[in-house]
């Protein structure tokens, strides 16, 4: 027994140890950059593999045909987005590159610049031929680097009849290379938000504790990010304490009951366990009923189902919120900001630590509804796209977001903004790009007043002594004029 016991202990490890590899890599590969590198690595292989095999007739052919369609193939998956990555642009480029070189070694231009060779390539033609090329591509707008290596080793193959030969197969070659190209990109790029992003996948069953002075607002907020799901449900949590449930316990229809009472019966002959359950029934009721009242609000103005859990506060609110969160199945709490001596709450700091995602909203004006959303983002992650996930649910159809990122100096500017145009080309909403030469702090400022809501990362990423030296954002910023969301995200193992 002992070392079966044992044997178990270490497979249900190497299980831990497998999902929490998984959910890394998923994280990782919910950047952009890091799909299209990954794609780069795994699929241009397997395509130059495919072409070698169908070009093996000719060896010497299949050599020239490698440079060029090897460098543009990488182009395409490398820039999915970038200005040659254009399927008819690539196999265009390429075929017409070749077809120019074709024509320098058939025109008499050739008898006088001397005829081309394995040996060598004479350098009018080549000129001739790049010449060709550049007049050619510029015109049609098919212009791409690797259309002059084309036209290059073209001449390498030292007769009109092998050029011809040459220039079929590259047609042939580089539009299987774009089929393959335009399915990746319709099917795994484009839609890589739909099945790829945990964020637009989960976030389905929203849990609200209601606490703090405005707790209704944030439970509004709560049911429009499920609401935005079909699966979509909110849990509102009333949690009690011990001397709450004696006092509400106590008091039916607004008449106390004496202790060893019980309404049902007036012979008091119940034990002290019978009435101390049957108090605990009527504080339930009590508290449920009046979170009744709040569910039935969401159901009718948001269209998502909502539930009510009450529950004994205990010694420790957030392990509270997290179990119920685990039992409710619920997969995002959403709870009102709290602060402690100018700080987060404990609270809210130990369900940071939780294993389930977390949203705390600050509202600033009792808005419960959010059309204008601005998110601001530090890097590409999992976290920047579950902030913008989270605002287009918010938005819906017919509001707006912004996406925006602060740099420190101009030569930030150009890969910021490629970060940020590859965050917005996952959002099915308008959505605008911001990118600004000035802190957060001051940035947030100056266009709070623009915006129903700005949502920002709780930075729980950073280590102890980053956050010591540069506090997080939600920590600098204690006055904007609109609401302030935080998000944390989690993970279950």
């Amino acid at each position: 027994m002992p070392k079966r016991n044992r044997l178990w202990a270490y497979l249900r490890r190497l299980r831990r140890i497998e999902r929490r590899e998984l959910r890394e890599f998923r994280v990782w590969i919910e950047t952009t950059r890091n799909l299209v590198h990954l794609t780069s690595l795994l699929v241009i292989p397997v395509l130059i593999a495919i072409v070698t095999a169908a070009s093996q007739a000719d060896y010497g052919l299949s050599f020239l045909l490698f440079p060029p369609l090897a460098s543009g193939t990488y182009t395409l998956f490398a820039n999915p987005e970038g200005k040659y990555s254009r399927p008819w642009k690539f196999v265009g480029g390429l075929t017409i590159g070749a077809v120019c070189g074709w024509v320098t070694l058939i025109l008499p231009a050739d008898v006088l610049f001397g005829a081309g060779s394995l040996a060598g390539v004479s350098p009018g033609g080549a000129a001739l031929s790049i010449f060709l090329t550049g007049a050619f591509t510029w015109g049609l707008n098919v212009e791409i680097p690797s259309a002059f290596s084309t036209a290059l080793l073209v001449l390498l193959t030292g007769t009109p009849n092998q050029a011809g030969i040459y220039v079929l197969s590259i047609m042939i070659s580089s539009s299987l290379v774009a089929t393959v190209f335009i399915f990746w990109r319709r099917e795994v790029y484009s839609e890589r938000a739909q099945y790829l992003y945990q964020s637009t996948n989960g976030d389905d069953h929203v849990l609200v504790p209601m606490r703090g002075e405005q707790p209704a607002v944030t439970a509004m907020l709560g049911a429009r990010i499920a609401s935005a799901h079909d699966a979509g449900k909110v849990v509102l949590l009333h949690m009690v304490k011990e001397d709450e449930i004696e006092v509400a316990g106590r008091t039916v229809d607004g008449n106390t009951v004496p202790v060893g009472h019980n309404p049902t019966d007036s012979n008091d002959t119940d034990t002290d366990d019978t009435d101390e359950q049957m108090t605990e029934q009527r504080a339930a009721s009590a508290f449920a009923s009046a979170l009744e009242l709040r569910a039935n609000v969401i159901r009718t103005k948001v269209g998502v189902p909502c539930e009510v859990v009450v529950a004994s506060e205990g010694t420790n609110p957030a392990r509270t919120v997290m179990r119920t969160a685990h039992e409710t199945n619920c997969d995002l709490i959403t709870t009102p900001y709290e602060t402690h001596h100018g700080s987060l709450s404990p609270f809210l700091r130990e369900l940071f630590t939780g294993d389930t995602d977390v949203l705390v909203h600050r509202s600033a004006d009792d808005r419960t509804n959010w059309k204008h959303v601005l998110v601001s983002v530090r890097q590409a992650s999992d976290v920047a796209h579950s902030m913008l996930d989270f605002a287009t649910r918010l938005v819906g159809q017919t509001g707006h977001v912004s996406v925006a990122h602060c740099i420190t100096n101009e030569r930030q500017r150009r890969t910021a903004e490629g970060m940020l145009a590859n965050l917005a080309e996952t959002t099915a909403t308008a959505c605008e790009t911001r990118v600004s030469h000035s802190s957060i702090e001051s940035f947030l400022e100056t266009r709070a007043s623009e915006y129903d809501l700005i949502i920002i990362g709780a930075s729980q990423d950073r280590s102890a002594a980053s956050r010591f030296v540069s506090p997080p954002t939600f920590e600098r910023i204690q006055s904007l004029d609109c609401d302030v969301a935080i998000l944390d995200r989690n993970y279950r193992t």
